[in-house]
């Protein structure tokens, strides 16, 4: 599971996730920047968690829920 290619996959995911998170967080009036900051790595914590348990359901070389 924990390959390479599911490394760079499930890196790509998070990363993404954190920006999305952080940037719609900061795009409503009233969190901070830590709170924001906060919101986005909840994000994507949430996102690697999904990955893995992915990784049960689909192919276990990817963090996708797809067969292939």
């Amino acid at each position: 599971m924990f390959n390479p290619r599911f490394i760079k996959d499930i890196a790509e995911r998070a990363i993404s996730t954190f920006v999305q998170a952080w940037g719609a967080a900061m795009a409503i009036p009233g969190p901070s920047l830590i709170d924001s900051l906060k919101v986005a790595g909840v994000a994507a914590i949430i996102c690697v968690g999904k990955a893995v348990a992915a990784s049960k359901v689909g192919d276990p070389e990817s963090a996708s829920i797809g067969k292939g």
